[in-house]
């Protein structure tokens, strides 16, 4: 599984590609938080409002979108730390771990951050995190060998065949969630930090009308192909 990185240098591992399967991300999930309530849901539809609240529990903390980028990482240019910043953010330096640092992005910030068990790998990953600026913060997921082996787990048990962690795959995830502050954020280990989308006037739901017209709505191009999950807590 280890192999050398291009945008991070020798010696950094890479992830066999996570298939957008909320099976296999709230698998992914409770093997770095066991007692997590929450769980990964497919959306069916982000255009058309009236398809997507048929299955999923409300409120939806965050929303995961999986499109084909070509986009080429960006320059780092966020230096925040510490508990004031209103989200948490990663810097993926690890190849082809975007749906791992999605999943990070999605249960590490908004409400979904207050149902973390502080024992659990992920609630010390956070832990350790949050003081930390984005090259530390990336050093911390790199060594964490316990992240590294669910996600594996999770890559590997997937309804498709699994690429290589060494082959280039089009398909990135990005994701939407609340900070702190009471704005949306894009939220993207490949960006040069965290992009604030507009405020959402109170609003926390990540499928509302605000939440989706700031964000994923317009990530979507007409006859693109897309995918969706978000995450919530419990079934209804």
């Amino acid at each position: 599984m280890s192999t050398a990185n291009p945008d991070s240098g020798a010696g950094v591992s890479a992830f066999i590609p996570l298939e957008c399967n909320p099976v296999r991300m709230t698998a992914l999930l409770k093997g770095i938080d066991e007692s997590s309530p929450l769980q990964f849901y497919d959306v069916i539809s982000i255009p058309d409002a009236r398809l997507i609240n048929l299955h999923i529990p409300h409120p939806a903390l965050a929303l995961l979108l999986v499109f084909s980028s070509r986009t080429p990482p960006e320059e780092l240019r966020y230096r925040g730390s510490g508990a004031d910043e209103p989200v948490v953010w990663w810097r993926q330096t690890v190849k082809n771990s975007c749906g791992t640092m999605a999943l990070l992005h999605a249960a590490c910030n908004g409400p979904a951050r207050d149902l973390i068990d502080k024992t659990s790998t992920l609630g010390k990953l956070l832990d350790e995190s949050i003081p930390k600026g984005p090259e530390e913060r990336a050093r911390l997921l790199e060594r964490s060998k316990e992240l590294a082996d669910e996600h594996q787990k999770a890559a590997e048990g997937g309804d498709t065949e699994a690429p290589e962690a060494t082959d280039d795959v089009e398909p990135h995830y990005v994701c939407f969630v609340a900070g702190t502050d009471g704005a949306l954020y894009e939220m993207d280990g490949r960006k040069s930090g965290p992009v604030k989308l507009g405020d959402l006037g109170g609003e926390a739901d990540m499928l509302s009308e605000t939440a989706l017209d700031l964000g994923a709505r317009k990530y979507i191009k007409p006859n693109e192909n897309f995918s969706s999950v978000v995450l919530a807590a419990g079934s209804q």
